[in-house]
C-alpha cells in the first residue's frame, strides 16, 4: 500500500512550525508496512488545497492530510478536499448535537463558527475525538482510494491515528512489516562508506541501504518489508552483519545509539572516568559526556579554558608551549588532557582546542582542531582540518574526541 502525506497550513510553508506530524506518522506507518512515498506542504488556499489531493490521490492508496479542520475562516481542508473529490459538503445533523453538546458540558458558549465542524463530504464517514472539537474525516474514492483528513494539533492527530486510521489500514494490509536499522559510523566520509559499500548496495533491494551524513558521522539506515517484524529484521540481519564487517570498528552503534551514550557505557562496564579541557568547544563535550545516565558515576567535569591566561592559570599549560607551539597546536591539546586528568583526578583526560572560525586563531586556519586523551602511560593526539562553520567544526571536534575515546577503552577491554 502507498501512502502519502499532506500538511495543511501557511504557518508550515512560512517556516514557523516545523511538520513534526508528517515524520511521526510516516513512523507509525512504516511499522505496519505501509510506504509513505510522498509528502506535501501546502498553504491555506482552497485551489491548492483541492491541486494536493488531487496530486496524491494520483499516485497513491491512501492519503492522510492533517490542519486547517478547525473553525476559523483560514481552515478549508474540507473545501479543498470536496472540490478535488467533486462533492459537496453538507452539514451533520449528529456532529452539530455533539458539538453543543460538547461545549454545554465544559459551560463555554459555543462560537457558530464551531459549526463549521459539522460539515463533511457527502458519502464520507467521520471520527468523533476524545480532545478538541474537530471530527476527522474519512472518504472512499470510486477508484478505491482513501482519504483521511486528521486535525493539525499533534495530540489529536495522534489519538485518531492511533485509534481509528491505523488499525483500518493495518486490516486493509493484511500482515506486513517495514522495519528499519540504523547503523552510525565516525571516523570517515560519507563519499568512502559508499564506496566501500558500493556492491552491497547495488545489489540489496530487500532490505534497501540509504546514508545519513552529518558533522563527522554518516548513518547508514537498512529497511525491509516483509509479513512480520521477525522477518524483516531476518532480512537485516546478514546486510548489517556484511556492512560491519566491511567497515570495521569506525561502526561505533549497530542500532541507533549516540557516540556520548556508547562511551558511557564503555566507561562504566570498564569502571573508568573521564575529565576534559576544553577550549575549542566551549563545554560542548561536556555535555555531550553528561548526557548518558549514571554519567556522575564517570564524568568528573570539565574545565572550559578558552583564553590563554585560562590555559596557563587553570589548567597548567606551560608557557613554553603557548609561546612555542601555540594555543592551536597538539602540544596544547596534550597539556589540556594531562591538565584535566590532574584537576579533577580522573583516570583519562581529554584535551580540546583549535579555531572554530571564521577566522585564523592562534596562526592556525579555521577548521583546525587540535584533541588529546591521556592516561596511565598513554598520550594520544591528532590535529586535523575539518570544513563547515563555527558550529560544524566544533561538532566535528566533539565527535573525534569521543571516538578516540570509545577506540581507547574499546582496546583497553
Amino acid at each position: 500500500m502507498r501512502a502519502e502525506l499532506i500538511g495543511v497550513g501557511t504557518e508550515i510553508l512560512l517556516g514557523q512550525i516545523c511538520n513534526n506530524n508528517a515524520q511521526w506518522m510516516s513512523e507509525r506507518l512504516a511499522e505496519i508496512g505501509v510506504d509513505v512515498l510522498h509528502h506535501q506542504a501546502v498553504g491555506d488556499n482552497e485551489g491548492r488545497i483541492a491541486d494536493a489531493f488531487r496530486l496524491a490521490l494520483s499516485r497513491a492508496d491512501v492519503v492522510i492530510a492533517t490542519g486547517g479542520l478547525g473553525p476559523t475562516q483560514d481552515d478549508i481542508t474540507r473545501e479543498g478536499l470536496v472540490a478535488a473529490l467533486g462533492v459537496r459538503l453538507r452539514r451533520e445533523p449528529s456532529i452539530e448535537r455533539w458539538l453543543r453538546e460538547r461545549f454545554e458540558r465544559m459551560g463555554r458558549p459555543m462560537a457558530e463558527s464551531n459549526l463549521h465542524q459539522a460539515d463533511v463530504p457527502d458519502g464520507s464517514r467521520w471520527i468523533i475525538p476524545e480532545r478538541g472539537t474537530a471530527p476527522g474525516l474519512i472518504c472512499e474514492t470510486a477508484e478505491g482510494k482513501r482519504v483521511y483528513v486528521v486535525p493539525g494539533v499533534p495530540s489529536e492527530m495522534k489519538e485518531m491515528l492511533s485509534g481509528t486510521v491505523l488499525p483500518e489500514l493495518a486490516s486493509l494490509c493484511g500482515p506486513s512489516a517495514l522495519v528499519s536499522r540504523v547503523l552510525r559510523v565516525t571516523g570517515v566520509a560519507e563519499s568512502r562508506v559508499a564506496e566501500l559499500l558500493d556492491d552491497v548496495f547495488r545489489s540489496n533491494t530487500n532490505p534497501t541501504l540509504a546514508y545519513l551524513a552529518n558533522s563527522g558521522e554518516v548513518k547508514i539506515r537498512l529497511t525491509a518489508k516483509a509479513a512480520s517484524r521477525a522477518e524483516a529484521e531476518a532480512l537485516i540481519e546478514p546486510v548489517a552483519a556484511q556492512v560491519v564487517e566491511r567497515l570495521g570498528d569506525r561502526v561505533f552503534s549497530q542500532d541507533d545509539v549516540d557516540l556520548e551514550l556508547v562511551v558511557g557505557r564503555l566507561l562504566r562496564d570498564r569502571q573508568r572516568t573521564v575529565a576534559a579541557a576544553e577550549s575549542l568547544t566551549g563545554g560542548g563535550l561536556a555535555v555531550r559526556l553528561s548526557q548518558a545516565p549514571g554519567a556522575s558515576a564517570f564524568f568528573c567535569g570539565s574545565a572550559v579554558v578558552y583564553t590563554e591566561e585560562a590555559k596557563r592559570d587553570v589548567v597548567g599549560v606551560s608557557q613554553e608551549t603557548l609561546d612555542g607551539p601555540g594555543v592551536v597546536s597538539e602540544e596544547c591539546a596534550i597539556e589540556l588532557a594531562n591538565g584535566a586528568r590532574r584537576m579533577f583526578d580522573a583516570d583519562i583526560g581529554l584535551g580540546l582546542t583549535g579555531a572554530a572560525g571564521p577566522e585564523s586563531h592562534g596562526g592556525k586556519p579555521p577548521g583546525t582542531v587540535c584533541l588529546a586523551l591521556s592516561a596511565d602511560g598513554v598520550v594520544e593526539s591528532r590535529q586535523f582540518q575539518v570544513p563547515g562553520d563555527r558550529a560544524s567544526v566544533r561538532r566535528w571536534a566533539e565527535q573525534a574526541t569521543l571516538d578516540l575515546l570509545r577506540r581507547f577503552l574499546e582496546d583497553a577491554g
